[in-house]
C-alpha cells in the first residue's frame, strides 16, 4: 500500500467534512459541543460518514475500508472534532478496535467484525477499567476460563462509555494467574446482547448518561473471538493504546470553547494579557497538531508509537485544562449554564486526565520507553 497521501487529498477530505457538518448543523440535525467523540451519539450521522467513506479510512478495501493513510484519517478527525460533530457511535470501533483486529485478529474474526465497523453497524465499547483498579489495567480481575468451544467470562467493568448503545465490547480479561500481573491477560470481542451481560448507567454531574458499569456472569465467548495470542494481551493492549492516545481528540475535545475564547478576545481588543494568553494557547495547539501528524505518520510506517502517543496525551490534557482556565478570565464563565460551551467543557474536564491513562501512568510509560532507547 502506498502510504503517501496525494497532494490535495487532505485538503479535499477536509472540505468534504466541512460541507457535511455545515449541512447537518444548519439543518438543526446536531448542536456542536465539547467532548463530542464521547458524549454526542448519533448512529445516523456515523452511518452517513460510513456511506461517504469517512469511517474505516485506513482499513483494507477487502474489509470495507478506503485503503487511505493515517495522515488522511487525521485530517478527517480534526475537522469532525472542530465541528463538535456527533461521532461517538463509531469513534471507538473505528479508532482502535478495527486496527487492533486487523493487526492481531484471525482471518475469521477480521471477516466477521471489520466490515461491520466500516459500515457503522458495529458499535463498540471498551471493557478495560475495573472498580478498585483505577488506571492500572494490569490489575484486571475479570477472568476468562477456557471451556469447550470458547471461553467463559466473569467480572465487572466500570466507566464503560456508551455501553448502553454498544453492539459489541472489547474486553481485557485474565486467562492465567502468573507472578507478573502483566502476564496472563488476553483480549476478546464479545456481543453485548449475549446472555449474562448486564449494563447499569452512571449519571454524571450534569445529569448526562454516557458512562456505565458492565457485569459479566458466565458469558460465553466463541474461541475465534480471541484477539491475537492468548496470554499476550498486555503487549497488544499497550500497542492498541497508541491508537487511543495518539489522536486529535487529545487536544481538540474542547475546540468549540477555544473558538468562543477567540471570539471573546476579538471583542476585548484592549486586553493585551488575554491576547498574549490566547497566542500562547494557539501556538501550543500548533505543536500538538504537529505531534498528531508525527504519530499518524509513524502508524503509516507500520510502527506502534507508544511513547509519542503517551506524550501527546499528557501534553494535550494540560492544554485542554488551560483552555478552560483561560475562559475564566472572560465573561463567558459568568453564571455558566450546564449546556453552555463553558459548562460542557468544565464538566467534562475531570475526565481529560483519566481516560486513556492517568498522568502518572503516562509519565512512567514515557520514562521507561526513553530508558530503552
Amino acid at each position: 500500500m502506498d502510504h503517501s497521501p496525494g497532494t490535495d487529498s487532505c485538503a479535499e477530505l477536509r472540505d468534504r467534512v466541512r460541507r457535511l457538518t455545515t449541512e447537518w448543523r444548519d439543518a438543526g440535525r446536531y448542536t456542536p459541543r465539547s467532548d463530542s467523540w464521547l458524549r454526542s451519539f448519533d448512529l445516523e450521522f456515523s452511518k452517513e460518514l460510513a456511506a461517504r467513506g469517512l469511517i474505516a479510512m485506513t482499513y483494507p478495501k477487502e474489509f470495507g475500508g478506503a485503503g487511505r493513510t493515517n495522515v488522511e484519517r487525521l485530517a478527517v478527525t480534526e475537522e469532525l472534532l472542530r465541528a463538535g460533530a456527533p461521532v461517538a457511535a463509531h469513534w471507538i470501533g473505528d479508532r482502535q478496535i478495527g486496527p487492533a483486529i486487523l493487526r492481531h485478529g484471525s482471518r475469521e474474526l477480521q471477516e466477521e467484525i471489520v466490515p461491520r465497523i466500516a459500515s457503522g453497524d458495529a458499535v463498540f465499547c471498551l471493557g478495560m477499567s475495573e472498580p478498585e483498579a483505577g488506571s492500572d489495567l494490569a490489575s484486571v480481575r475479570t477472568t476468562a476460563e477456557q471451556v469447550e468451544g470458547g471461553w467463559l467470562v466473569n467480572g465487572h467493568k466500570i466507566w464503560t462509555t456508551q455501553a448502553h448503545h454498544a453492539t459489541h465490547a472489547y474486553l481485557l480479561a485474565r486467562t492465567a494467574r502468573t507472578e507478573r500481573k502483566h502476564d496472563g491477560l488476553s483480549e476478546f470481542i464479545l456481543d453485548m446482547d449475549a446472555e449474562g451481560v448486564s449494563v447499569t448507567p452512571i449519571v454524571d454531574l450534569a445529569g448526562e448518561h454516557h458512562f456505565n458499569e458492565v457485569r459479566f456472569e458466565n458469558v460465553f465467548v466463541p474461541a475465534h473471538r480471541v484477539v491475537g495470542e492468548v496470554g499476550n494481551g498486555w503487549r497488544q493492549v499497550v500497542e492498541q493504546l497508541s491508537f487511543e492516545r495518539g489522536g486529535a481528540e487529545r487536544s481538540l475535545s474542547s475546540y468549540p470553547v477555544l473558538v468562543e475564547l477567540i471570539t471573546e478576545a476579538a471583542r476585548q481588543a484592549d486586553d493585551r494579557e488575554l491576547h498574549a494568553l490566547l497566542g500562547s494557547l494557539v501556538a501550543r495547539l500548533a505543536v500538538l497538531r504537529r505531534l498528531c501528524f508525527e504519530v499518524a505518520s509513524a502508524m503509516d510506517a507500520g510502527q506502534a508509537p507508544v511513547q509519542q502517543a503517551a506524550a501527546l496525551k499528557y501534553l494535550g490534557n494540560a492544554f485542554e485544562h488551560d483552555v478552560i482556565e483561560a475562559l475564566r478570565r472572560t465573561d463567558l464563565c459568568q453564571e455558566p449554564a450546564v449546556d453552555s460551551g463553558f459548562g460542557q467543557a468544565l464538566l467534562a474536564s475531570p475526565a481529560f486526565s483519566l481516560r486513556g491513562g492517568a498522568a502518572e501512568v503516562l509519565l512512567s510509560l514515557i520514562a521507561r520507553q526513553e530508558a530503552r532507547s
